[in-house]
């Protein structure tokens, strides 16, 4: 083989190479580009596995969340900020779950409500306050469900009472047709209100447990139906009303009928 073949040779060896090496940085830079896109918005994303330390949280400009990591689970504080950049919320963490009380804030810095957790569920005594530092009102939860319990107060520390009755109006049309109705309101007629038939699962407000009653501008309407078959000759109601403090007060009815046979 000629000098000149062996160099020509050599040649088109080298930019063979150098053609594979542009190729394979290309395809890693392509490949980097498409894993960067998936990533999550950092806002929304789990944090890195081991990280310890504080991660702040921005929406733009603003800094909205900063939360406190140790080995990449939250541990201790987390807190939330209004735009203004004064505390909004703020939740204590122990091995990635919510405990004790978790507070929210009016902007202005008052305390506006504590929620009691026990393992990430709302367990205890809610708290909710005034701006001017006074009780407002107290709202009882058991293992994440709500109790009948609530308390709420004017702001010049009332307590506050007269909240609405369940009236129940019945229809006896058994003996011709077969069914027995029961019309649900509120003694004021306020809208404000659904109803379920059931009964307080072990003291707490279960919706799974429950059966809501289609309700049209704050009356609901249930009909029992014979069905040959022996019945408890009884219907629990539950009303859930929205209170003017934006509540949800709950008021139990047990409502007997005259016949046993109706489901």
């Amino acid at each position: 083989m000629s000098k000149f073949s062996c160099h020509m040779k050599i040649y088109f060896i080298s930019i063979l190479f150098a053609l594979s090496i542009i190729g394979v940085c290309g395809c890693r830079e392509k490949s980097t580009k498409n894993a960067e896109a998936l990533l999550p918005n950092d806002s929304l994303a789990v944090p890195d596995t081991g990280y310890t330390g504080i991660k702040q949280y921005m929406s733009g400009e603003y800094l909205i969340k900063e939360v406190t990591f140790r080995n990449g689970v939250r541990e201790g504080l987390m807190k939330s900020f209004y735009q203004s950049g004064k505390l909004r919320q703020s939740f204590n963490y122990r091995n990635g779950l919510r405990q004790d009380s978790a507070i929210w804030f009016y902007e202005e810095g008052q305390v506006f409500r504590t929620t009691p957790y026990i393992n990430d569920t709302i367990d205890g005594i809610q708290k909710q306050y005034y701006r001017n530092g006074k009780l407002k009102a107290r709202l009882a939860y058991r293992k994440g469900f709500r109790t009948p319990t609530l308390e709420e107060f004017t702001p010049e520390g009332k307590l506050v009472k007269g909240y609405p009755d369940l009236i129940v109006i019945p229809k006896d049309d058994y003996r011709r047709r077969g069914i027995y109705s029961i019309t649900l309101q509120l003694s004021d007629k306020s809208p404000k209100v659904r109803f379920y038939r059931g009964e307080f699962y072990n003291g707490v407000f279960d919706t799974t447990r429950i059966n809501r009653i289609k309700t049209v501008d704050g009356t609901g309407k249930l009909d029992l139906k014979k069905n040959g078959a022996s019945g408890n000759g009884y219907v629990g109601i539950i009303a859930e009303i929205m209170t003017g403090f934006g509540n949800n007060y709950l008021v139990y009815k047990k409502i007997t009928f005259p016949y046993g046979d109706l489901n």
